[in-house]
């Protein structure tokens, strides 16, 4: 991308264009990224990817703030959303409180939010005082423990309507663009013909207003489990155990170093 990103641009794509919304957790994938895709999210599946946990409710605000920081260092040019980790944002205030700590202590251009009509009120305050907010509804990990496990939305007409009434309720208190996740497709293509704000989704196929990807589940990087949703545009992990197989060899065979790799 030649320049970054803005809420106005994102805005504007609706319709346009689909958006490119990808992870990152680090300056050093962030790097390259950055001129590819239009969103990076910092997201809290960064302690599922890479610290192992079943879930994202372990993810701190202090872990958020420091891997928003090294996107932030290795992609100055990008637009980076923070994910608020789960227990940041239970009531306005604590949320107004933790959100002014993300635009005080990193550079990030947005927060993004789990919940619908419940959380409006909150966005709205957020919103109200200069914090710009990605919502997200449908299926919340952050709510997985109090549903019982991750659940595919929107299976019914109530379900669905109920999904267009958070798109809508998010909308009206300021989000510039939402997540949408694990809903079924055509469900998902109604909620995002219901607000005029880009709907980004995934695992809510193809008709709506961008794609976000975990960027070690479409790489292959994470071999423990792959959701149905998700494409695999690379064999990361194999290409990966071959090079360091192949580093170990040269090692023990006296292949490296080389002259060429010797001071």
């Amino acid at each position: 991308m030649s320049k970054k990103m803005t809420i106005t641009a994102i805005k504007r794509a609706k319709g346009e264009r689909k958006l490119t919304m990808i992870t990152a957790y680090d300056a050093l994938f962030a790097r390259l990224f950055a001129p590819i895709a239009d969103i990076l999210l910092v997201g809290d599946s960064l302690n599922m990817s890479f610290a192992g946990r079943g879930d994202t409710l372990s993810a701190t605000l202090d872990q958020m703030l420091y891997h928003t920081n090294a996107v932030c260092a290795g992609a100055p040019e990008a637009f980076v959303i923070c994910d608020m980790p789960f227990g940041t944002f239970y009531d306005s205030a604590t949320a107004l409180h933790h959100c002014l700590r993300v635009y005080q202590e990193t550079p990030a251009d947005a927060v993004k939010i789990e919940g619908g009509t419940s959380h409006a009120a909150i966005i709205r305050h957020l919103t109200c005082n200069g914090i710009a907010v990605c919502g997200h509804i449908g299926l919340l990990p952050q709510a997985v423990r109090a549903e019982g496990g991750y659940k595919v939305k929107g299976k019914d007409e109530a379900s669905a309507l109920s999904l267009i009434e958070d798109a809508k309720a998010l909308e009206a208190a300021g989000a510039f663009a939402i997540v949408i996740e694990g809903v079924k497709a055509d469900v998902a293509a109604r909620v995002a013909r219901s607000v005029t704000i880009p709907l980004i989704g995934i695992g809510a196929g193809a008709e709506v207003d961008g794609q976000v990807l975990v960027f070690s589940d479409m790489l292959g990087l994470y071999e423990p489990f792959t959701p149905k949703f998700v494409k695999k545009y690379l064999d990361g992990a194999a290409l990966i155990k071959e090079a360091v197989q192949s580093y170990k060899n040269e090692v023990e065979s006296d292949h490296f170093p080389s002259t060429e790799h010797t001071y």
